[in-house]
C-alpha cells in the first residue's frame, strides 16, 4: 500500500464532496497512450499538448541544440520563455502552442490570468548520450509504473518509471512554487470573499489589543478554554515555530520533480468566526529529508482559543485553488463558535474535491489540536509528516 493510500486509510470515513472542477482547455489534445481510458485532467491535457509540440519541434536540430544548452544544468526552465527567446522557426511555432497551453493551465488551476506562464521543462535521462531525445509529461500520480514519451515524429514510447532511461528525456511540468504562491493568495482571497476570516480579510488582525506587553510564556490550558489574555501586544506576539519537518519516503520516480507543499492552518479568530491561514513550505522538496526552516506556522495573536489545526497539501500540478476555496468555505461557514474549541481538520479534509484523492497526492497529512504551549515533536494523523515545534516570541520593532 502506498504512503498516500495509507494516509487515506488513516483518515477514512470522510464524506467527500465530489465537486466538478474546471472544464477542459480549448486546445486540441490527444489522450496520452499511457492513461488508457482514464480521465485526463485539464492540466494534464494541456501539458500533453505542449509536450507533443515540443517533441515535434526537436526535428529542427538547431533549435534542439539551443534548448539542450538552456536546460543542461538540470533546473526547471520556463517553456514559454525558452521558446519565445529563440529565433528559430520551430521555436516560434512551439511558442504559440505553449502560450495556449499555459492559459489553459492557469484557468484550470483557478488562478488569475495575470499569473503568467506555468509550464516548465527539465532534462532527465542519459544526457549527452548522442541519442535522439524524447519528451514526456511529469505525472501527478506517485504510483505510476510507466511513462509515455514522444519522439520528433510524435510517436509514443513507453518508459519504465522506476528506471532512469538511457536517452535524454525532456520533462514538461508545472512550476509548482509559482503556482503555490499564486494559489494560496487565491485561496485566502476567495475564502475571505465567502466570509471566512483570513489574512486577506483582515490584514491588521495581529494588532489586537493586549492585556500585557511582557513576553511571559503562556500557561497550559484545556482545549475548551479561551486565552485568559490576548496573545498579541504592542511589543509582539507568541507563535508556534517549526524547527524541523520531515515527510516519509514516498518512493518518487525519476520523472517526478520537487514537491510543492503548503499548509492550511485553521481555528477560531478573535471575532469567534472560523479563520484560515495558509503557509507555504518552498524548501520542502524531498521526502525522507529533514529540514530545519525555523518557520512560523501559527501566529497565536490571530486566534481566540489556544488551539489550531493544520492540513498539509501538495500542489501536484492539477490543484484547482478556486474550487478548493469554494469547497472549504462551504464546509467551514456552517461551523459556529459554541464557547469551546472544535477541531477543524475533518471539515477541511471532508471538503476536498474527489479529484484530490484520485491518482494524485494533493493531501499529505493533518495535525489536530496544535496548542500554543506545545513544544517538541508531533507526528501527523496519517504518520506521513513530522513537525518539531518551539514557542517563539516575535518582538515589535
Amino acid at each position: 500500500m502506498s504512503v498516500r493510500k495509507q494516509l487515506r486509510t488513516a483518515l477514512c470515513g470522510l464524506a467527500l464532496t465530489g465537486l466538478v472542477v474546471t472544464a477542459a482547455p480549448a486546445i486540441a489534445v490527444a489522450t496520452p497512450a499511457a492513461t488508457g481510458a482514464a480521465k485526463v485532467s485539464p492540466v494534464a491535457a494541456a501539458e500533453d499538448a505542449a509536450a507533443r509540440a515540443l517533441a515535434r519541434s526537436f526535428a529542427d536540430s538547431a533549435w534542439r541544440a539551443e534548448a539542450g544548452s538552456a536546460v543542461a544544468g538540470g533546473a526547471e526552465t520556463g517553456l514559454g520563455a525558452l521558446a519565445e527567446t529563440s529565433r528559430t522557426r520551430a521555436a516560434a511555432s512551439l511558442a504559440t502552442v505553449v502560450a495556449a497551453a499555459d492559459r489553459a493551465v492557469v484557468a484550470a488551476k483557478g488562478l488569475p490570468a495575470g499569473t503568467g506562464g506555468l509550464l516548465t521543462v527539465t532534462l532527465a535521462g542519459a544526457r549527452g548520450s548522442g541519442r535522439a531525445p524524447l519528451v514526456a509529461v511529469e505525472p501527478s500520480d506517485d504510483e505510476i509504473t510507466a511513462v509515455t514519451a514522444y519522439d520528433t515524429r510524435g510517436r509514443a514510447h513507453t518508459l519504465d518509471a522506476s528506471r532512469m532511461p538511457d536517452v535524454p528525456v525532456y520533462v514538461v511540468g508545472v512550476d509548482g512554487e509559482k503556482a503555490v504562491e499564486a494559489g494560496t493568495r487565491v485561496l485566502e482571497r476567495e475564502l475571505a470573499a465567502a466570509g471566512v476570516t483570513t489574512a486577506a480579510a483582515n490584514a491588521t488582525a495581529a494588532t489586537a489589543p493586549a492585556a500585557s506587553t511582557a513576553p511571559t510564556a503562556p500557561t497550559t490550558s484545556t482545549a475548551s478554554t479561551t486565552s485568559t489574555t490576548s496573545t498579541a501586544s504592542s511589543t509582539g506576539f507568541w507563535t508556534s515555530r517549526i524547527t524541523s519537518v520531515r515527510l516519509a519516503d514516498d518512493k518518487e520516480t525519476w520523472i517526478k520533480g520537487d514537491a510543492e507543499i503548503f499548509s492550511i492552518v485553521s481555528g477560531f479568530g478573535l471575532d469567534g468566526k472560523v479563520r484560515v491561514d495558509t503557509v507555504t513550505h518552498p524548501y520542502l522538496d524531498d521526502a525522507g529529508t529533514t529540514y530545519h526552516p525555523n518557520q512560523i506556522l501559527v501566529n497565536w495573536s490571530l486566534y481566540k482559543y489556544n488551539l489550531a489545526d493544520a492540513v498539509m497539501m501538495e500542489d501536484d500540478g492539477d490543484t484547482d485553488y478556486s474550487a478548493l476555496a469554494k469547497a472549504i468555505a462551504a464546509a467551514l461557514l456552517t461551523i459556529a463558535d459554541l464557547g469551546a474549541y472544535i477541531p477543524l481538520v475533518d471539515p477541511v479534509v471532508d471538503a476536498l474535491p474527489s479529484s484530490f484523492w484520485t491518482d494524485d497526492a494533493d493531501f499529505v497529512d493533518a495535525w489536530y489540536t496544535l496548542a500554543r504551549e506545545m513544544t517538541g515533536t508531533r507526528d501527523g494523523a496519517g504518520a506521513n509528516g513530522r513537525f518539531t515545534f518551539d514557542r517563539y516570541w516575535v518582538s515589535a520593532l
